[in-house]
């Protein structure tokens, strides 16, 4: 396992890569589908994750194309959950409402607090998620995960991996871009923050995007009791 030297501040993606963005939306799911005799089934739980998740993919695309002004993940949100219902037969008011704020109760993983935790005594901590600048401090206390700051990319009306997020996290980093590590779950997370300058960690989630073999990150991981002892390896 190799060391990570000369970083002065790390910076944390935050969805599928602190928290089980899949896992959380399905409990949801389950949640509001009508109650009967029978637990919902997997296959049915999982089209309706795939309707939520092809939704908020398409229109991030189109916002980053032009095709539309920027909507922050709690508009996006609830036009998924809208049409989730529309294909369930979900027609409570309070339950499609819920479900719409599903994005703000995911889980952490296992490890994420506490290694935050461990980090945090050493570097200073970021947060940089594509979540609403509302949504963000929610799904925040929910899973607790807890920072020395949390930025959301709604600040820049823009969806990672857009280059101005990353500068977002550079410039409240007040250091070099080379001095600042990016840690994600996804590797085309990653992949931007190289092109903005950043350094790169690439840690293992079982819903992340894996490196390619194209792909050079400055340390790969299996979890993030691994990247912290990197980390503060002396």
């Amino acid at each position: 396992m190799a060391e990570i030297r000369d970083i002065e501040v790390v910076v944390f993606d935050v969805l599928g890569t602190l928290v089980d963005e899949p896992g959380g939306l399905r409990a949801a799911l389950r949640e509001a589908l009508p109650a009967s005799d029978d637990a919902p089934d997997d296959d049915a739980v999982d089209a309706l994750l795939t309707i939520w998740q092809q939704h908020v993919e398409r229109e991030q695309q189109r916002i980053a194309q032009g095709l539309r002004a920027y909507a922050n993940t709690e508009t996006i949100d609830a036009e998924a959950a809208g049409h989730v219902a529309d294909h369930a037969g979900l027609t409570d008011p309070a339950t499609v409402a819920r479900l719409a704020t599903a994005g703000q109760r995911l889980p952490a993983w296992g490890d994420s607090v506490a290694g935050l935790e461990r980090l945090a005594r050493h570097f200073p901590v970021f947060g940089l998620s594509n979540a609403g600048r509302t949504a963000l401090p929610r799904l925040n206390a929910h899973a607790g995960l807890r920072w020395h700051q949390a930025l959301s990319a709604e600040a820049v009306s823009a969806y990672k991996p857009a280059p101005e997020v990353y500068r977002l996290a550079i410039d409240a980093a007040g250091c070099p871009p080379e001095r600042v590590l990016m840690v994600a779950a996804h590797a085309w997370d990653l992949r931007g923050a190289q092109a903005a300058g950043m350094r790169t960690a690439y840690v293992r989630r079982p819903v992340g995007d894996p490196p390619t073999g194209s792909d050079v990150f400055d340390g790969r991981f299996d979890g993030l009791d691994d990247l912290v002892t990197a980390l503060t390896a002396r």
